[in-house]
């Protein structure tokens, strides 16, 4: 069976990836900002929808992670075209989106959770610097907003350092947590 969650997740993940492409091909700062709200408005859509149709499960929420660094990655692109000068913190975010919050994004997986939503269940500290809803609305969008509107890069570097910051030491703490054992194994 299909779950719709999961339909939303493709959904977005083409569209987004589709207007994303059409903006690094026309060099469209006005499509570039549509491939961010397609994105943005779908990852907010999938995650609604599997918790109002009770269809929340661990693949699922891998699938939603993954197209997002898909979706993220591609986006930049057109952002970068339009804003060369912002290729430093640009490079700083997206090492940080791609490697470091993939490895902390997937760290439910350690804890017998559902998804990252549920990891306040282990650690508040690590889930209101990451997954609680203030944190993802700005995780990604704020770096954004800044390379768009303010002309220094040191702004939205100073930014992306920060978040490295966070990031690493998120992930220092959630590796020193005991994970859930199952069958006398680490899952």
């Amino acid at each position: 069976m299909v779950q719709a969650a999961n339909t939303v997740t493709a959904v977005r993940t083409i569209g987004a990836v589709t207007v994303a492409i059409a903006a690094v091909a026309t060099r469209d700062p006005v499509l570039a900002v549509a491939a961010y709200l397609v994105y943005w408005v779908g990852d907010m859509l999938d995650g609604w929808t599997a918790r109002r149709m009770n269809q929340e499960t661990r693949l699922g929420a891998v699938f939603d992670i993954l197209a997002d660094r898909l979706c993220c990655v591609l986006c930049i692109i057109p952002l970068l075209q339009v804003r060369p000068g912002m290729v430093a913190p640009v490079a700083v975010f997206l090492l940080q989106f791609v490697v470091v919050d993939l490895v902390l994004s997937l760290s439910f997986l350690r804890f017998g959770l559902l998804s990252p939503n549920y990891f306040f269940h282990v650690h508040h500290g690590v889930f209101r610097w990451n997954w609680s809803p203030a944190a993802k609305a700005t995780n990604t969008s704020a770096l954004v907003l800044l390379v768009l509107l303010v002309p220094s890069p040191w702004p939205p570097l100073a930014l992306a350092l920060a978040v490295v910051v966070i990031k690493v030491v998120s992930l220092v703490v959630v590796r020193r947590l005991v994970p859930v054992r199952r069958n006398g194994a680490e899952s």
